[in-house]
């Protein structure tokens, strides 16, 4: 009985090291801070490929080559690698892109990781290029202007409070995949959103990145703080 009680402890034990944490997160890391992204798993075309490039270092060097204030800052083009100060970015990416997964769930709200496009008619993705929101908190009567002259689609109630108490981009909605959202430090955005740019957007002076997925042991530790303050903030 004893080593019967014993193999069963060990096998929970082994059982609960194995088990695989609910997300896959990535850090990015700038001179500004960094912040922890939670991909969702509601997107995962999105999610698995921009492990793929994670993993392969593909952003790193890269810069936040388009910022605008209140909106969002943008990044994930390889040609911004020590690019010079008069090269015109934004369209360097894979020779591949990725289809829509729109979500209602799942909106533009601030914090969010969303995929950056060309015009194409069926909204695909870049293969790389990424933008965080930043945006700005709206009044019932700014989304109700936006339902009326600007959207095809009606902001639902859970979604239009939101964007009244966080905020974020709601014209963005249904027209660009979000697939993932900031759970740790959504104070770099703000500070980069803040940086001071010259022409097309891009910052006068260069915001490196580094981008790296957390293992799977600091996933698990992750979940279990976020899980936490869940708890207290209730």
């Amino acid at each position: 009985m004893k080593k019967f009680l014993l193999f069963s402890l060990l096998c929970c034990c082994s059982f609960a090291y194995a088990a695989k944490p609910k997300y896959q997160y990535i850090k990015i890391s700038t001179a500004k801070g960094e912040c922890i992204v939670r991909l969702y798993n509601e997107t995962p075309l999105h999610r698995d490929n921009f492990l793929k490039l994670a993993k392969e270092g593909y952003y790193n060097g890269t810069i936040f080559h388009r910022v605008i204030k209140d909106f969002m800052i943008q990044g994930g083009d390889p040609d911004s690698k020590n690019a010079d100060s008069t090269q015109t970015l934004g369209n360097g990416g894979p020779n591949y892109t990725i289809p829509a997964e729109f979500r209602d769930s799942i909106f533009h709200k601030k914090g969010v990781l969303a995929a950056a496009r060309d015009n194409n008619p069926e909204k695909a993705s870049s293969g790389s290029q990424f933008y965080l929101v930043q945006g700005k908190v709206f009044t019932d009567e700014q989304l109700n202007n936006l339902e009326k002259n600007r959207l095809q689609h009606k902001i639902l109630d859970y979604q239009r409070e939101v964007y009244k108490t966080i905020g974020g981009t709601p014209h963005l909605d249904r027209n660009y995949t979000v697939y993932g959202e900031v759970v740790k430090g959504l104070e770099m955005i703000d500070s980069i959103a803040g940086v001071a740019t010259g022409a097309a957007n891009r910052p006068k002076e260069d915001v490196k990145m580094t981008v790296t997925v957390l293992k799977k042991r600091e996933a698990k530790k992750l979940e279990k703080e976020l899980n936490k303050l869940a708890k207290a903030s209730k």
